[in-house]
Formats: structure tokens, C-alpha cells, sequence
């Protein structure tokens, strides 16, 4: 008998088995202590992101993808600057934050780990299945939308798609607007699919 079944075992015990069923059990393994896996201060999952931490109070702490699937890449616009986007992500009174953020200049920022579920989506179960990535701008103004950030984007969506073997399309690479339930309008009618999914897919045939 392994050590995780022995875990869940005594995991079940504890809250009663009764009250817990399989999937569930499996979802809340990894909490016993030393199950978790091992996590670096600062550690980032995109190579060249800088890591700026979110409030803990906008994320759930996961150890995806062994207890939750991940599936989607779910495309933010900010609504704002780099900077506000960056406080209110800090801000525990915010209650949301994704897990990336992608500047004008192509500079990208991390602020919530992969294995973590950021609240982003307004939707629990979309939250748990999926990576959320913010773009500095507001959706009414095109010229937001720059070359720099497209393709930076582009390689951050490509490396996902990769690392969770995430098909690269559009029923797996959508818009917050989207998600099932969801009141916002992001990334808006100037955000170029065509161009934005073409990018994402060179840059996964770039490290095949």
C-alpha cells in the first residue's frame, strides 16, 4: 500500500468516510501535512516573468494539477494600468487576481502560482480548471493591444498549453467574457483571436 493511500486513509478517518467521496478525497490528499509539494520563495512559473505576490486572500492555495485539472487559459484585460492592476491583485479586500500579468512592453509578471487557483474567472469551477491571464489596457482602445504583448502572450499561452497538454484553440483559449456566468466584457471586440491563436501556436512549434 503506498503512502498517499495510506494518507487518504487516515485523512477519511479523521473527517469520516462517510462524509467523503473519492473524488473528494483525492482533491484533499495533498493537504496532509508533508504531502504538499516543496514551493520556492519567488519562484516563477514562465521563465523571465518577475514574481510579485498577490494577496493570499485572492487565490486558494491547490496543488494542481493533482487536484484540479488544468484545462483552460482564460484571457484578461485590466481595465487600467500595470500598476492598479498590481494593487488591487495585493489588495485582500479585492477578492480576485490571476495568475499572470502582461504589459504593453511585453514584460510579464506572475503573481499567483500554477498550482494555486486564482479567483478570477466568477466562476468556481472554471477558477479550479484554469490559468488567468491579465493584459494592461482598457478594451475600448485597440492600440493597447501592442505587437510587444501579442507575442509575449502568445509564448506565455504556448508554455501553458504545453506544460498541462491543453489543446490550442478556441474552446480551451477563451475570453473572460466566456466563462459561463460571467459579467464582464473582456478581452473585448479589439482583441484579434485570428492573429492572437496563430501567435500561440507558432510559439508552441517553436519549442516542439
Amino acid at each position: 500500500m503506498g503512502r498517499r493511500t495510506l494518507l487518504i486513509g487516515g485523512l477519511a478517518t479523521a473527517v469520516g468516510a462517510a462524509a467523503l467521496g473519492r473524488d473528494e478525497l483525492g482533491r484533499l490528499w495533498w493537504r496532509v501535512p508533508g504531502v504538499e509539494k516543496p514551493r520556492v520563495e519567488g519562484a516563477v512559473d514562465f521563465s523571465g516573468a518577475r514574481w510579485t505576490a498577490a494577496s493570499e486572500a485572492n487565490y486558494r492555495r491547490a496543488d494542481r494539477p493533482d487536484d484540479h485539472p488544468v484545462e483552460l487559459v482564460v484571457v484578461h484585460v485590466t481595465q487600467g494600468s500595470y500598476d492598479s492592476a498590481v494593487r488591487v491583485f495585493k489588495n485582500p479586500d479585492h477578492q480576485a487576481a490571476t495568475h499572470y500579468i502582461v504589459d504593453q512592453d511585453g514584460s510579464v509578471t506572475q503573481m499567483i502560482r500554477e498550482l494555486d487557483v486564482a479567483y478570477h474567472a466568477g466562476n468556481r469551477d472554471y477558477n479550479e480548471r484554469s490559468v488567468g491571464i491579465e493584459h494592461v489596457g482598457f478594451v475600448d482602445r485597440p492600440k493597447d493591444f501592442t505587437d510587444a504583448m501579442y507575442a509575449a502572450s502568445a509564448r506565455l499561452t504556448a508554455r501553458i498549453c504545453e506544460r498541462y497538454g491543453i489543446p490550442v484553440d478556441r474552446s480551451h483559449v477563451i475570453g473572460h467574457h466566456e466563462v459561463p456566468g460571467a459579467d464582464h466584457t473582456d478581452p473585448g471586440p479589439h482583441w484579434d483571436w485570428d492573429r492572437y491563436m496563430k501567435l500561440v501556436r507558432e510559439a508552441l512549434r517553436s519549442t516542439a
